[in-house]
């Protein structure tokens, strides 16, 4: 019975995989309908970290109100400070840099932060204090104390005080937008309608993100209205105000348990405009990974350009001591191969320089080509052997399913091949599809599924030239 464990639970991956190239049934209209009450499905971690909860009511007229609600634990339980900021955006047209997103222009007429311990109010006194933004100076007289409960503005378009950089406070993520849809699968016939809310990335360096302008996305709102169920976490984040910010049910911490097969449960966004599913085979009686990085040049993945196998090990974890309920880990890459699937990749590659990506001038598509000895590939950003510093953590969700969530990825596309650049945020989730014991190294292999030829064979479909060279202008990386 042991035996035939990964027969049995290997389809539950490829199933994944493949619902999610066919799109997964996902609706995503141009452009996108914002008006509605959009909330946090859970505790979300931003880079820092900081840990947060939103909830973002749009009205018809273009005018918003949004709560953000900080915290000092990663279950979003001890709230910290409340911001609630009012402004105004506008839809402008679809974005030329990232496929299937709108640009928007936002303005922000007032925000107001409410501390909910002396301990919040003195720490960001003393960022306040310390900036010299326009219209700061002196904003907290020496001697007096902000008191917990009241609001306090930060920012007044009214007044042209603007004292929201000392909070590491930008609302850029208004500038991106996305809306998608998709039903829920349920138990018996028919299903529920789901609506995500996506907005731009935060960047991963405190200092970039007042005016870094997002290409990917953060974890997505869902409404309020159409919304996965169950959702302990939105209820109650629908109700919040910023004088009674939202305090999560208690959560059991789990210990980090990597053994088995994980797989996207989105078509994910990279910042500089890459997508993909990512499926990991984790071997933990001896260390051993395995991973399988899906690239599409569209926001469903339905469009692949290539596909990366990469394989080495990784070390012990240890408890983070930044970012509570974190594990980190260092991951040896040391072998690589690629599949391109597209004829603008397969040109790519055959242009790069001889002995930098496999085989000089070998490369077609379908086929799978090793680039251990050649020390990776130079035109996809590839380095071996490569060595990262990782941040992992394990959740159950509401249906408790297994949630692993890996490190994000540094914004400027760079790699965390040093302790100091370890993340402190996570990516989107991937969830387990096979346990310890139903695991399986089997390639899995996502023949493109394009319209047949004249002949009768698979034709792949061609991408505009505009596109082809936007990707030969792209610093291209696996993860």
């Amino acid at each position: 019975a042991a035996a035939e464990a990964p027969l049995r639970w290997e389809p539950r991956c490829r199933q994944q995989l493949r619902h999610l190239q066919d799109g997964a049934g996902i609706a995503a209209r141009l452009p996108p309908r914002l008006e509605g009450h959009w909330v946090s499905t859970g505790c979300e971690v931003r880079p820092g970290p900081e840990f947060l909860t939103r909830s973002y009511l749009f009205y018809s007229n273009r005018l918003f109100k949004a709560h953000q609600f900080y915290y000092w634990d990663p279950s979003c339980r001890e709230p910290s400070y409340s911001l609630v900021i009012k402004g105004k955006v506008r839809l402008r047209q679809a974005s030329w840099i990232t496929r299937g997103a709108t640009e928007a222009d936002y303005h922000l007429h007032k925000v107001g932060i409410v501390f909910h311990s002396r301990r919040a109010a003195r720490e960001v006194a003393a960022w306040v204090n310390g900036t010299s933004a326009t219209g700061c100076g002196g904003f907290l007289p020496a001697g007096r104390s902000w008191a917990p409960g009241a609001l306090y503005e930060v920012l007044s378009a009214k007044t042209e005080r603007d004292c929201t950089a000392a909070l590491g406070f930008a609302m850029h993520e208004l500038s991106l937008v996305r809306v998608e849809q998709h039903e829920q699968a349920l138990p018996q016939p028919g299903g529920r309608l789901v609506e995500e809310l996506y907005l731009g990335d935060i960047h991963t360096e405190r200092a970039e993100r007042l005016h870094y302008r997002p290409t990917g996305y953060q974890r997505p709102l869902q409404n309020a209205v159409h919304h996965v169920h169950p959702c302990p976490a939105c209820g109650i984040i629908y109700r919040a105000d910023e004088h009674h910010p939202p305090i999560l049910p208690a959560r059991a911490e789990l210990p980090m348990q990597l053994s088995g097969s994980w797989v996207s449960t989105h078509c994910e966004v990279r910042p500089a405009v890459l997508f993909l599913t990512r499926y990991f085979i984790f071997h933990g009686s001896n260390h051993t990974w395995e991973g399988y990085y899906y690239h599409y040049s569209d926001p469903l993945c339905k469009q692949p350009t290539f596909t990366m196998y990469a394989s080495g090990h990784y070390t012990q974890g240890i408890p983070s001591s930044k970012v509570r309920g974190g594990t980190e880990l260092a991951f040896k890459v040391t072998q690589a191969r690629v599949t391109p699937m597209d004829q603008v990749t397969v040109m790519m590659l055959n242009s790069s320089e001889p002995g930098s990506c496999g085989l000089t001038n070998s490369w077609h598509a379908g086929m799978e080509q090793d680039i251990t000895p050649t020390n990776g590939c130079l035109a996809l950003g590839i380095k071996l052997p490569h060595t990262e510093y990782e941040l992992f953590k394990t959740e159950q969700d509401a249906q408790d399913r297994s949630l692993l969530f890996i490190g994000e990825r540094p914004t400027d596309g760079s790699s965390p091949d040093r302790p100091d650049k370890r993340p402190t945020s996570y990516q989107a989730p991937l969830i387990q599809c096979a346990g310890a014991s139903e695991e399986f190294s089997k390639y899995i292999s996502l023949k493109y599924l394009g319209k047949q030829d004249a002949s009768g064979n698979e034709a792949l479909k061609p991408l505009p030239v505009a596109f082809l060279l936007f990707i030969a202008l792209q610093f291209l990386r696996w993860d």
